[in-house]
């Protein structure tokens, strides 16, 4: 599902909601959770899953072109944990 079809979605689930405030609110949502997650908070969607960042030391890796030694330095990631619920509902169907 893209990001079109969710607003496309929440217009068929709320109907008093037109595309721009759908649009809205699927903005504010991604944009919070992104900022929560920059400033380094969690984020749990209960039944849904978490958000989180993760740390990644640096380490030594191989271009695979060249073969040559790169450093790869430390960074943040972000990190999506499941719930419990959409994991059954997942293998469910």
């Amino acid at each position: 599902m893209t990001k079109s079809q969710l607003i496309e979605k929440l217009m068929e689930f709320d109907t008093e909601l037109n595309k721009r405030e759908s649009e809205l609110v699927v903005n504010t949502i991604f944009s919070s959770i992104s900022e929560a997650l920059a400033n380094g908070d969690r984020v749990e969607i209960r039944g849904f899953g978490s958000f989180s960042i993760r740390n990644r030391e640096a380490r030594q890796a191989r271009n695979p072109k060249s073969g040559e030694l790169i450093s790869i330095p430390c960074k943040k990631t972000p990190f999506f944990k499941t719930g419990k619920e959409l994991r059954e509902r997942v293998d469910a169907s």
